[in-house]
C-alpha cells in the first residue's frame, strides 16, 4: 500500500489554502499557529517541495500547492462523506439560509437542481427577510446579503461586483422623452431601501451630482422595484444584473452609461458555522458554481 501523508497535515493544508490565512485556519482547527506551521511543514517535507510562499504576515499558496489542492480536496470531501455514511450520520442535513428574494429568484434557485443532484440529502430552509446578517446563529446558519461592506467579525466572501443602471418602462421613457440623466429631474426615482448610497454614486458618476428628481421613493423589494418601473411609476436605479436577469420586454436601460456600484452580494456566516456540514457543502458549491 502506498504511503500517505498524515491526515491532520492535509486538513491543515486545506484550511490554509481555502481561508487564505494561517491565523484563521489555526483558529478553525483549534491549533496554535506554531502547531499549524508544523503540520504544514510536515506535509511539505513529505512531498519534498514547498506548497506556500512565506511572506511577512501571510502564507500564499503557490503553483504546487494549487495543484495539490485541486487533486486532494474532492478526495477529502468524498472520504468525509463516506465516513459519515458508514457511521450512521449520513441522513438528511439541513441548512437555514437567509437570501434576498431577487437574488434567490434570478440567480440561486435556477442552479439549485445541480446542488440537489450532487448532494440529495442536503435540504435548505429559506428566510427572505432583510438584514439576514443580524439573524446569523439564531434564525439562519448562513446568508447571502447585499452590502457595501461586511462586519469583519463575520466570515464573508464577495460573490460579484456590479454596475448600476437606470431602468424604466420602454414605453413610458419614450412618452416622457427621456434622453439624458438631467431629464430625471422631472420624474420619480426609485431606490432600494437597503442600498441608500446607490443613487448618490450614480448621479456623481454621470456628472450630475446635484440632480434632484421630483421624488425619491424607497422600496425594500427588488422584484417590486422592477414591476413598478415596468408600470411607469418612475426610474429604478439598481444593479444591471437585475435588469438582464429579469428579461422583461417592458423594461429598458436608460443611457449608455455604466457606473460601478458601491454594493456587492456576499456570502456570510459566523466563522464557526463553517464547521457545520450543511454550511460547508453550500459554501463550497456556491463558490464553484458561479451563482
Amino acid at each position: 500500500m502506498r504511503r500517505l501523508p498524515p491526515l491532520r497535515s492535509l486538513e491543515a493544508f486545506l484550511r490554509v489554502a481555502k481561508l487564505g490565512s494561517a491565523k484563521a485556519a489555526a483558529s478553525e482547527l483549534s491549533l496554535s499557529p506554531p502547531a499549524l506551521s508544523r503540520r504544514i511543514k510536515g506535509l511539505e517535507d513529505f512531498i519534498g517541495k514547498p506548497l506556500f510562499d512565506r511572506r511577512a504576515q501571510a502564507m500564499v499558496i503557490n503553483a504546487d500547492g494549487e495543484a495539490l489542492l485541486a487533486a486532494v480536496e474532492p478526495a477529502m470531501d468524498a472520504m468525509a462523506e463516506a465516513v459519515e455514511e458508514l457511521a450512521g450520520r449520513g441522513g438528511e442535513y439541513r441548512l437555514r439560509l437567509g437570501v434576498l428574494p431577487l437574488f434567490g429568484t434570478q440567480r440561486l434557485v435556477p442552479k439549485l437542481p445541480a446542488l440537489r443532484k450532487a448532494f440529495p440529502k442536503l435540504h435548505i430552509d429559506v428566510d427572505t427577510s432583510g438584514h439576514a446578517e443580524n439573524l446569523l446563529g439564531d434564525v439562519v446558519d448562513a446568508a447571502i446579503i447585499i452590502a457595501a461592506e461586511v462586519d469583519p467579525k463575520l466570515y464573508s466572501v464577495r460573490l460579484d461586483r456590479n454596475v448600476v443602471f437606470a431602468i424604466a418602462s420602454e414605453e413610458w421613457a419614450r412618452e416622457q422623452d427621456i434622453k439624458t440623466p438631467a431629464d430625471l429631474g422631472k420624474h420619480t426615482v426609485m431606490v432600494h431601501s437597503d442600498m441608500p448610497m446607490i443613487f448618490d454614486a450614480w448621479r456623481e458618476a454621470v456628472g450630475q451630482p446635484r440632480l434632484k428628481p421630483m421624488a425619491i421613493d424607497h422600496i425594500d423589494s427588488g422584484p417590486l422595484m422592477l414591476e413598478a418601473a415596468a408600470n411607469g411609476l418612475g426610474v429604478a436605479i439598481m444593479h444591471g444584473s437585475h435588469f438582464s436577469d429579469a428579461r422583461d420586454p417592458r423594461l429598458t436601460r436608460l443611457f449608455d452609461i455604466e457606473v460601478e456600484s458601491p454594493y456587492s452580494y456576499w456570502f456570510v456566516c459566523r466563522p464557526r458555522a463553517l464547521k457545520q456540514r450543511a454550511v460547508k457543502i453550500f459554501h463550497d458549491w456556491l463558490l464553484k458554481s458561479g451563482v
